[in-house]
């Protein structure tokens, strides 16, 4: 089961309660990533963020049939700090909505409150529970960062099934039918969870624990990034030769890219994500697709890479592929660019202070 919710599963007032919860969370999460941003650590936000959206796109076979996927927000929040994993989530959700129509104009917002921002933050703060005043290179980090990834994904499933899982009880015409997403929360809530304890939970995991791992060995100062950027005595004594921590990334990138199309292998879909001709209407007891989710599903008709692909599905492993390619450079432009916003807002900042305290004295 995916997480990108689509449009009209949810309520007009349920999306724009989402976007009460996500706004504020860009507002600050811009001022923030000041300090990434002033450690010129740009470059690697960016990556960061291009992982996130490459992650999204492998489906992972679900034994029930569906599919889930990891979203590498819980990595990001480790690296860089939460509000750090916040601008880069949900810039990659954004154009994935957008471009590709994976997940919803309207839902944006509570897709980025489920995997941009409530994700990162259990994520992170689950890694520093368990981490606690741990060196950087003892084992107990890469635990404690698989632990938080697993932690992070499951919290964002369970706020997602949640949100489905009302919509019948708050929203249904007079005869009791419902409008928007037809799943009640005894349906939502095992559908999600079993997807996501068992199987994306894990690959988050991995994912997560794997990349601290690594940059115990190859990369210590990047993991020092968030961490008050010093060493023990420890740490300076066993740490490695480091290796060129930008280059192992955009390959690691690269080789992502090309594995995209894996995801195709997977057989059937995400719950909750079908289109309403899609929908098994006798399993959910329905006569007919709900009104509001017939007629909000589709609301934004401008994806250029529909599903990931450009070809009519005549060559889905090149769609794939170009897809990825495209949504990295986006992405990545993205978040290079309103970093640089951000550097050049508080430079001028810096600057106005600095003039008035001259002036003053």
């Amino acid at each position: 089961m995916g997480m990108h919710i689509p449009d009209g599963y949810l309520s007009p007032q349920t999306c724009a309660v989402g976007y009460v919860i996500a706004v504020p969370a860009w507002a600050v999460a811009v001022r923030r990533v000041q300090r990434v941003v002033r450690n010129r650590h740009v470059p690697t936000l960016a990556v960061l963020a291009a992982v996130s959206f490459l992650v999204m796109m492998f489906n992972i076979p679900i034994p029930d049939g569906t599919t889930a996927h990891a979203i590498g927000a819980t990595i990001i929040a480790i690296l860089l700090g939460p509000w750090a994993a916040v601008l880069a989530v949900s810039v990659a959700l954004g154009f994935q909505a957008l471009l590709f129509g994976d997940g919803g104009v309207l839902a944006f917002g509570f897709n980025c409150a489920n995997m941009a921002v409530l994700a990162p933050f259990v994520g992170y703060g689950v890694y520093k529970l368990i981490a606690g005043r741990s060196e950087l290179t003892a084992p107990r980090r890469a635990l404690a960062a698989a632990v938080g990834g697993y932690a992070g994904i499951n919290a964002a499933a369970f706020a997602a099934a949640i949100e489905f899982g009302l919509q019948p009880d708050l929203f249904h015409n007079s005869a009791g039918a419902p409008l928007y997403a037809p799943y009640h929360l005894s349906q939502t809530i095992p559908a999600m969870m079993l997807a996501h304890l068992t199987i994306a939970g894990i690959a988050e995991g991995i994912l997560t624990g794997g990349v601290v791992a690594y940059l115990q060995r190859a990369n210590l100062p990047l993991l020092r990034v968030n961490h008050g950027g010093i060493a023990s005595d420890g740490e300076k004594a066993r740490a490695p030769r480091r290796f060129r921590p930008l280059h192992v990334a955009l390959g690691a990138v690269a080789v992502m890219a090309v594995l995209t199309p894996l995801g195709l292998l997977a057989p059937g879909g995400a719950f909750g994500e079908d289109a309403p001709e899609d929908l098994d209407l006798h399993k959910y007891g329905l006569s007919a697709v709900p009104s509001g989710l017939n007629k909000y599903n589709g609301f934004w008709h401008h994806a250029l890479f529909n599903g990931y692909d450009f070809t009519s599905d005549a060559h889905p492993t090149v769609g794939y592929i170009v897809s990825a390619v495209v949504g990295i450079a986006i992405v990545g432009a993205a978040i290079f660019l309103i970093t640089m916003a951000v550097r050049w807002v508080a430079g001028r900042r810096g600057a106005s202070q600095r003039q008035e305290t001259a002036q003053q004295s």
